[in-house]
């Protein structure tokens, strides 16, 4: 089934393996295979995982010409359902991609070259939603913007992308194989299988122009269960991987200003600033609110130029403050569960 062609060359055919775990995604399985079928550089093979469907799913799949495998019950989360398919691949490099997120034309095309190198195990690109609608989108938008302009930049200079992402990312076929598939142990198996890529000695690449496009939460229901998922998931990573984090120095560095930005500054914000205004009747401690705007606004203006979204940018950014508020509300949630009272959360809920 694979091709011997160039990775770094332009070609019709790439030796790559798409696995699309879907669960009851009939609404938005079709723009996924439609969005996968039209890159420059076209699959080897897409596989459907029907990971037990009620609503059609798979004959919708099957319909469309691509490849349809069912478990013989439900795997119980994404990352069971891909690697579940995961000995159905023959190629030299697999893609897990959400079967609610599409592709820009030459996504796959893009991350290719970054395998010149034998030592990468994954690579991912750039998120954007594909719709900006709600407070929550808009939110998200910015964030992205925010972290694929900055955070991810900064990373890859390093070495030591974060996390290699879930909605959308390529790896070597023998490395995840040589671990046993995507991690159930967590409920952030994009993260988990990261670091322990990193642990084995394996290079992540982040390529900014391969860009996905995924449908986020539009209302807060949705919103409530994706944002449960990754603190939990988050916290439960740290967990397990933090003796190994320490062998990672540009990781272990990043984890930590992820964890203090998460943990302390949350606390700061949501609680002791406005306490420290109220006891001394002073509003200008409220002032701290907005020192870190400047901060975030313009990588989003440098993100958003380039796209001719300057505008959709700056009317954004007040959303993003309030689902930044709601980001520390649930990370504070899932550390006191996880770390305090030692209450795991194993139930994936996936929330778009």
């Amino acid at each position: 089934m694979e091709e011997s062609v160039p990775i770094s060359g332009i070609t019709r055919t790439a030796p790559v393996t798409v696995i699309v775990p879907a669960f009851n995604e009939s609404a938005s399985v079709v723009d996924t295979i439609h969005s996968l079928q039209a890159q420059t550089a076209i699959p080897a093979e897409i596989i459907v995982v029907d990971d037990c469907s009620a609503d059609g799913t798979g004959d919708i799949a099957r319909s469309l010409g691509v490849t349809v495998i069912r478990p013989p019950a439900n795997t119980g989360s994404k990352a069971g359902a891909q690697t579940f398919a995961l000995a159905h691949v023959r190629t030299k490099f697999v893609i897990a991609i959400d079967a609610d997120t599409t592709l820009a034309p030459d996504a796959i095309e893009r991350l290719l070259p970054a395998f010149d190198d034998a030592n990468v195990a994954a690579a991912c690109g750039s998120v954007l939603p594909r719709r900006i609608k709600s407070v929550w989108e808009r939110g998200r938008y910015v964030e992205y913007l925010f972290a694929f302009t900055f955070y991810k930049q900064v990373q890859d200079q390093y070495g030591a992308p974060l996390i290699s992402s879930g909605c959308f990312s390529m790896y070597r076929t023998e490395a995840v194989c040589a671990v046993g598939g995507w991690p159930t142990r967590t409920l952030a198996e994009d993260m988990d299988l990261t670091w322990t890529l990193y642990q084995r000695g394996r290079a992540v690449r982040f390529v900014s122009g391969a860009v996905c496009y995924p449908i986020e939460p539009r209302n807060y229901g949705f919103l409530k269960k994706q944002l449960r998922r990754w603190s939990h998931g988050f916290v439960q990573n740290v967990r397990i991987h933090w003796r190994e984090l320490l062998d990672v120095p540009f990781l272990r560095s990043a984890v930590a200003v992820a964890c203090w930005d998460a943990v302390v500054a949350s606390v700061v914000y949501l609680v002791l600033l406005p306490v420290i205004a109220l006891v001394f009747w002073n509003p200008y401690f409220l002032l701290g609110y907005v020192i870190d705007v400047p901060a975030i606004v313009v990588p989003v203006i440098v993100g958003a130029l380039p796209r001719r979204e300057l505008g959709r940018a700056l009317v954004s950014v007040p959303s993003f403050f309030i689902l930044r508020t709601v980001n520390a509300l649930f990370f504070l949630k899932a550390v006191w569960a996880e770390l305090v009272r030692g209450r795991r959360l194993v139930t994936y809920e996936k929330g778009h």
